[in-house]
C-alpha cells in the first residue's frame, strides 16, 4: 500500500528561534520512502540522529519571526498487519540491550503506578493475548474526546479521568504493557483514517523479538500507517518544539492512499 502525505504548517515565533521537527516519514522496517521534500521557508536546516530512538529529526534555525513549512512524501507500506494473540513475550533474560529502556517508567508513562492494577486486570495474560486485552480494555473503558488533554496529561491522568485522545492511549497501552515486563514504546505515526486528520500517536510492543505496533483507538493498522518517529513518550517525538512560545497560525495534514 502507497500512501501520499502532505502537511503544512504556518507558525508565530518569538523571533530569531531554533525549532527541533519530528514530522518526516522513517526510514525504517515496514516501509519506504519512495519521495520526500521538506521545504521550510528561509530556514537553515540540519538533519541528526537520537540514540535509541528511530526517527528523522532536524534542526530547524528560523530567521523570522514566522515558520512557513510545507512536507510532503511518498510511502510504500510494505508491512502486513496480523493478530497480536498468538505472539509471545520475550523472556527478560533475552530482551536486547536497546529495548530494555522500554520497560521503565517515563514522564507520560507511569508504569510504576499501574502495576497493581494491571496484575489485576490481566492476570493470567502473557504476551500478545496479554497486549490483545490491553488495548480491548483502552478501548471499552476509555473514550476519545478531541480537546480532552493537553500537553502535560499523562497516563495516569487519562487512566483517571476516563478519556483522552490518540497520544493518551498510546501512554496507556505503554504503560499497561511495561507494567507487565513487555517493552512498549510511543510512537508517532500518519494514518490515512484518523479523524480529524493529524499527526497520530500509537504504541509499539516488543513480542517474539520485533517491534509491533498498535493503536488502541482503532482508526489505523500497521498494514496502513506511516512510522515518523519513536520514544519513551510523546516528550520525546513531538512533531514541533521550540525555544520559546510559538502560536498555531495555520495547520494540515494530509495522508491519502494512492
Amino acid at each position: 500500500m502507497r500512501l501520499n502525505i502532505d502537511v503544512t504548517m504556518d507558525y508565530q515565533l518569538t523571533g530569531h528561534d531554533t525549532v527541533l521537527l519530528t514530522l518526516e516519514a522513517a526510514q525504517t522496517d515496514g516501509q519506504i520512502v519512495v519521495e520526500s521534500t521538506l521545504d521550510v521557508e528561509g530556514a537553515d536546516l540540519r538533519w541528526i540522529n537520537v540514540e535509541g530512538m528511530p526517527g528523522r529529526r532536524v534542526w530547524a534555525h528560523v530567521t523570522s519571526d514566522r515558520m512557513k513549512l510545507r512536507y510532503r512524501a511518498l510511502v510504500e507500506v510494505t508491512r502486513i498487519g496480523s493478530g497480536l494473540e498468538g505472539l509471545a513475550a520475550t523472556p527478560m533474560r533475552d530482551l536486547p540491550g536497546e529495548v530494555v529502556s522500554y520497560l521503565r517508567p517515563s514522564r507520560f508513562c507511569q508504569s510504576d503506578l499501574l502495576t497493581e492494577f494491571a496484575a489485576q486486570q490481566f492476570r493470567g495474560l502473557e504476551g500478545g493475548a496479554r497486549i490483545a486485552a490491553i488495548v480491548d480494555w483502552a478501548r471499552s473503558e476509555i473514550s476519545y474526546v478531541s480537546g480532552s488533554s493537553g500537553a502535560t496529561t499523562s497516563a495516569v491522568d487519562s487512566f483517571i479521568a476516563r478519556k483522552g485522545v490518540c497520544r493518551d492511549y498510546a501512554h496507556l497501552v505503554c504503560s499497561l504493557a511495561r507494567a507487565g515486563n513487555i517493552p512498549a514504546r510511543y510512537t508517532s505515526v500518519y494514518g490515512a483514517d484518523v479523524d480529524p486528520p493529524d499527526f497520530h500517536a500509537v504504541a509499539e510492543v516488543w513480542l517474539e523479538g520485533a517491534w509491533h505496533l498498535v493503536d488502541a483507538t482503532g482508526m489505523s493498522s500497521a498494514a496502513d500507517m506511516v512510522v515518523i518517529g519513536s520514544g519513551r513518550d510523546a516528550s520525546d517525538v513531538a512533531f514541533m518544539e521550540t525555544e520559546d512560545w510559538a502560536r498555531p497560525l495555520w495547520q494540515t495534514v494530509d495522508v491519502r492512499r494512492v
